[in-house]
């Protein structure tokens, strides 16, 4: 899972690399979240967690209230996250997670995009179950016994921990996400980036020349404006 995982978290870093993109994505993430379950960080786990991702990134405060009052002001959020499931040529999987406000024109460009590289759109939950869903925690190294930690953590829904010099990731299972995020925060562990990821269950390896048709697919989806996230199974 670490290899899939962090190849995952620099391609995205790189499609968000504008820093106008970046605040772009955030914000109708956490539009979506208070639609779903409410303003109040406190009560809504996700919400927290991405106002500390916005910090992170430097996002301004007055664009991470403006998501919020969106949201609370019906009037002006229609967003709506849908997922599309389908396969790109030689059976590779992609899942595509989007935030729209207009479904007509989302479902049409990803169809095209599939329909022009040789690709197909399945069916709801034709391609969900070869993803597992985990939450990740990236916290600091400074006064942490990683051995220790990670044996600790097992009982908190823990998966794995890659450990680098500076600071490690924490993976854990996407049901645990509460009670890993409180126990962290209940031995003072500093959290400095957390989030949520799908990551394939077995990756699918095939030749360069095969290789560059996917990728070129993928790419393609990324680009759409409407596109959060695209997940695969193709071992890059």
């Amino acid at each position: 899972m670490g290899r899939a995982f962090e190849f995952r978290k620099s391609r995205k870093l790189k499609r968000w690399s504008t820093m106008s993109k970046s605040f772009t994505k955030l914000s109708k993430e956490i539009q979506i979240s208070v639609k779903e379950n409410g303003p109040s960080p406190e009560s809504n786990s996700r919400l927290k967690a991405l106002i500390q991702n916005a910090k992170s990134i430097n996002m301004p405060k007055e664009n991470i209230e403006r998501a919020i009052n969106k949201s609370v002001n019906k009037t002006k959020n229609n967003l709506k996250k849908i997922f599309f499931e389908g396969y790109g040529p030689y059976g590779i999987a992609i899942l595509v997670e989007a935030i729209t406000d207009n479904n007509n024109r989302t479902v049409a460009n990803i169809r095209s995009y599939f329909k022009k590289e040789n690709g197909e759109l399945g069916k709801s939950g034709s391609v969900e179950y070869l993803f597992k869903k985990i939450v990740y925690f990236e916290i600091s190294n400074n006064k942490i016994d990683l051995e220790k930690i990670e044996l600790e953590l097992i009982d908190y829904g823990l998966l794995e921990i890659i450990s680098k010099k500076k600071y490690s990731t924490i993976i854990g299972s996407y049901e645990n996400f509460n009670s890993l995020q409180l126990e962290l925060e209940k031995r003072k562990v500093e959290i400095i980036n957390l989030g949520f990821d799908k990551i394939p269950n077995n990756l699918i390896s095939i030749d360069k020349e095969k290789k560059i048709l996917i990728i070129k697919l993928i790419n393609i989806i990324e680009n759409d404006e409407d596109v959060q996230n695209v997940y695969h199974n193709l071992n890059i």
